[in-house]
């Protein structure tokens, strides 16, 4: 029996000591991996502005495509010395000439972030807001790529609210923060003149693309979450829960423009939620309404006189295109009819 102790007692040393030793390895592989790419960006940068001062040389136009073809002579087992890239680097070195995003230090990035920011968004202090955002969140280049398309900036922090009359200072600019207007689900695939439970559980089935829109710190609870009050039964149509602002997050979507009212069904689900789901040390449940139209004053009005906190946002199912655009546009038709004309030709040749 006493060495059975000693052994379990050993055994539980042991698992302590191992999980304290994965930890130390994971970070250190964390490091070492981050001063690599530090030196990958410093390399790279310097590559940038001895090409940028190669112009005074009389070395011709074709010096990037020499270049290239000597790097990679020299290095067979180094990737990253297409010409291409090597145009990159200059303009990397070019656009920032002390190695700095903004006030962000692009060697904390991975390389083709810091390409995707340079070619991708042209204002100063927008690029320096992505690449901040890069690093904190730990984006994909996908995922970057995806919220420069979708100009996340400009969405980030617009929905109506009251979080200043019905939070904290701290927590009220966390939750503004937290939010955006519109929301964009068009990766649902739905029409314009889908139903609210459509909707709902298309972005449960699509579930990681709903969360990626939302934002960093959403986890999901459920969907027609199920309260039951003085005997009556209620459905939230999706509730999640924030980890930064730590506190129940309750969304409810609807298909039709914003009305006032909608604020009152809201609002008792949070009160609900407070009273039945909410642990002592949660913040107060903050509410989402989802429309596909809204008044922003009309909203405004609605929110302000509400004790609870609320945001007010649309949705976009599709993608709107700019009226000029759209029309120039070939129909569906007339590209079917060129792309049979084109199979056509081929047959013939």
């Amino acid at each position: 029996m006493t060495s059975d102790l000693v052994s379990d007692s050993l055994s539980s040393e042991y698992a302590d000591w191992l999980e304290a030793l994965k930890r130390n390895i994971q970070s250190a592989r964390s490091r070492a991996a981050l001063a690599v790419n530090a030196e990958l960006v410093a390399l790279y940068h310097q590559i940038g502005k001895d090409l940028l001062q190669q112009k005074q040389q009389a070395w011709g136009s074709k010096v990037v495509d020499r270049l290239a073809q000597d790097l990679k002579a020299a290095f067979p087992d180094m990737k990253g010395f297409s010409a291409s890239n090597l145009k990159y680097m200059r303009y990397f070195a070019q656009h920032c000439p002390d190695g700095l995003i903004g006030q962000q230090p692009a060697d904390q990035l991975p390389w083709f972030h810091i390409v995707t920011l340079l070619t991708k968004v042209n204002d100063t202090q927008e690029r320096e807001w992505y690449a901040i955002q890069a690093v904190a969140q730990g984006w994909s280049r996908l995922t970057l790529e995806l919220n420069i398309k979708n100009r996340l900036l400009q969405r980030q922090g617009a929905a109506v609210n009251n979080f200043a009359l019905s939070l904290p200072a701290p927590e009220s600019a966390l939750a503004q923060e937290t939010l955006k207007d519109p929301y964009l689900f068009d990766f649902l695939g739905l029409a314009d003149d889908a139903h609210e439970r459509d909707i709902e559980n298309a972005l449960v089935r699509h579930i990681t693309r709903f969360l990626l829109e939302l934002g960093a710190g959403f986890a999901f609870v459920g969907k027609q979450f199920r309260l039951e009050v003085a005997g009556d039964e209620f459905f939230i149509d999706l509730l999640f829960y924030h980890t930064r602002l730590k506190c129940y997050v309750v969304i409810e979507l609807k298909a039709t423009a914003f009305k006032p009212e909608h604020i009152g069904q809201l609002n008792f689900y949070l009160s609900a939620i407070d009273a039945q789901i909410k642990a002592d040390d949660d913040k107060p449940t903050i509410g989402l309404l989802l429309c596909r139209k809204q008044n922003r004053l009309v909203a405004q009005y609605a929110v302000n006189g509400i004790d609870k906190p609320i945001g007010v946002a649309e949705y976009q199912l599709l993608k709107d295109l700019p009226e000029q655009l759209a029309q120039n546009l070939p129909s569906i038709a007339a590209i079917e009819a060129e792309l049979m004309d084109e199979l056509g030709g081929d047959k013939h040749a």
